[in-house]
């Protein structure tokens, strides 16, 4: 729950754009700071108070308890200029909650966390359990001490900076070392340096239990089991059992205590398992002739603890495979403001940034500190891809950089079908350059539209020519992508020939070269009157419909709109 803790109706008024923003009602405290801040310091998990900074500071400064209980305090300026997270910047969420009520306000969020202001990951912020000095360790890599990196399995992590060394296996402590990170779903001795132990979500308890079974004695179990198998709770990601037992209120009730799913299959599919201890009793009483561990591989975990029980229930642990991350990101058509801010934040959290030269170039100052740079050049898309897949498959978290849209004559196709067993892939959208192009145009693809890509180095061109004859003859307003280039001249003049036997001579016709870049250059013409010689291998050809038309905007300008028939603009 977020409050905000108001006074005049400024403060108020930008309340209400705050949950504009946010896109969910907060908690409202107008009675003022004095009666409101210790008010939403009990009442919430997140409190921005429309009060100067000092003011605020010493209105919650009785208040500090710790830093893993305490809400994390947004403060805002008057003008709403400034948005300044006071405490909990990383435990407590104020940093992430300052940059979103900035990026909505326009305004500047003052972030003075060390890590951040560094450009590195807090190694609490991960989403994973974590323990131990991280105050200690983030100091350490904060001021380029050898840190030691240790992995049980290769779980991915964002980018961390050269001083944090990787350990080999049975390694976790290097010579010279100041302190450790260890990445491990064990639970783990003390050590004679400062160390910080992340728990990531590998771990799967697959349940069975009695009708009735308390959630109190299912507990027992799952950290007794647990426990003996020196295994951290804190990595466990999923409850899993039979769907006769999705409604029992023990395991619903441990499930969200655990802040965890609780997961369930068919017996049928359960019973498919082949499992090292099945029961009669099991069979008898749920269709299955296993709850707990069949249940753990369906999840697709590899059985580690085989079944424990008690007289009221069993409990068998299973363990995820180590996936590392591919995302394929599409920037946009190159300028800064039209990459997603989906786009940006999956590079930032890549240990391993993947593309062709100039576009990982484009994003070099989102990177963080440590992240490797694999770049390649034109024509070695195939290299480009085995590579992020494999560096994926290493256990690493990978973002795969192209222009524009991803899945539009780029990389998110190659990849997918180069195989992409073993890793966890996902695909971010862009603004593809026909979008691009249309908004700087105007708005020539409002009706049906197609885009087509002149090059045949991928495409026969009878197969392209056939395509293109089809969308002259369906009347479809035209992209054209890769419309020339120093070999392939006749190329660009062919579909235009086509396209004049089924369109007016007056049919506009426009070029967009370097889309929403510095170098940017339109050119608009007719069908009749175009002049191929403008066009390159970064440009995009527009072909419109018979309904398409110039016209003028506001201040003169000329925009190409292809109507798009609304029935209530012809009353």
């Amino acid at each position: 729950m977020i409050g905000q803790v108001t006074g005049g109706a400024a403060s108020r008024a930008r309340a209400d754009q705050i949950d504009a923003i946010l896109g969910e009602t907060t908690r409202r405290y107008p009675e003022g700071a004095v009666q409101g801040l210790p008010r939403a310091w009990a009442e919430c998990d997140l409190v921005v108070s429309h009060l100067a900074l000092g003011a605020t500071t010493r209105i919650i400064a009785p208040l500090l308890e710790s830093k893993s209980t305490d809400p994390g305090v947004v403060v805002i300026d008057e003008a709403g200029q400034f948005v300044v997270p006071l405490v909990g910047g990383h435990g407590g969420g104020a940093n992430d909650l300052a940059r979103a009520i900035a990026a909505g306000l326009g305004a500047t969020a003052v972030v003075t966390t060390a890590t951040d202001a560094a450009g590195l990951p807090g190694l609490d912020t991960l989403g994973w359990a974590c323990s131990g000095d991280v105050a200690g360790v983030t100091r350490a890599i904060l001021d380029g001490e050898p840190v030691a990196l240790a992995r049980s399995q290769p779980w991915p992590i964002p980018a961390l900076p050269s001083n944090v060394v990787v350990a080999g296996p049975g390694d976790a402590s290097p010579p010279n070392c100041v302190g450790i990170v260890l990445v491990t779903d064990r639970t783990t001795a003390g050590s004679t340096l400062p160390t910080v132990v992340l728990n990531p979500p590998s771990l799967v308890a697959g349940l069975g239990c009695n009708r009735g079974t308390t959630a109190a004695s299912l507990r027992e179990l799952l950290h007794r089991t647990l426990a003996d198998a020196r295994l951290a709770p804190g990595s466990l990601a999923a409850i899993t059992t039979v769907d006769a037992k999705a409604d029992e209120p023990g395991l619903v009730e441990l499930a969200a205590g655990l802040g965890v799913p609780l997961v369930t299959y068919p017996a049928g599919v359960l019973a498919g398992f082949d499992v090292p201890n099945p029961s009669d009793h099991a069979q008898a009483a749920v269709g299955t002739p296993s709850v707990a561990e069949a249940s753990v591989l369906a999840r697709g975990a590899t059985l580690v603890v085989p079944k424990q029980r008690t007289p009221e229930a069993t409990c068998a642990i299973g363990r995820l495979p180590a996936r590392g991350k591919l995302t394929v990101i599409g920037l946009g058509p190159g300028s800064r403001d039209l990459t997603t801010p989906r786009a940006q934040q999956a590079i930032r959290a890549a240990s391993i940034v993947v593309g062709y030269r100039p576009y990982v170039a484009q994003v070099k100052d989102l990177l963080r500190p440590g992240t490797r740079i694999a770049s390649t050049p034109m024509g070695k898309e195939e290299e480009r891809t085995a590579a992020a897949i494999q560096f994926a498959r290493e256990g690493n978290n990978v973002a795969l950089v192209c222009s524009g849209d991803p899945a539009i004559y780029a990389m998110a196709s190659p990849t997918l079908e180069q195989g992409t067993d073993g890793i966890d892939v996902d695909i971010v959208p862009g603004v593809t350059a026909s979008l691009a192009a249309s908004a700087i145009l105007g708005a020539p693809l409002g009706h049906d539209h197609a885009t087509i890509s002149l090059s045949d180095l991928h495409t026969d061109w009878e197969t392209i020519l056939r395509r293109l004859r089809a969308a002259a003859e369906a009347d479809l307003v035209t992209v054209l992508y890769n419309p020339r280039s120093r070999t392939r001249l006749h190329h660009l003049p062919d579909a235009l020939a086509i396209f004049s036997e089924h369109r007016p001579a007056k049919t506009p016709v426009a070029v967009v070269e370097e889309a929403d870049r510095p170098e940017q250059r339109i050119t608009l013409s007719t069908i009749a009157d175009f002049d191929v010689d403008v066009v390159n291998m970064n440009s995009l050809v527009v072909v419109g419909s018979s309904t398409t038309r110039y016209l003028t905007a506001g201040a003169g300008r000329t925009v190409m709109v292809t109507p798009r028939d609304y029935h209530w603009m012809n009353r």
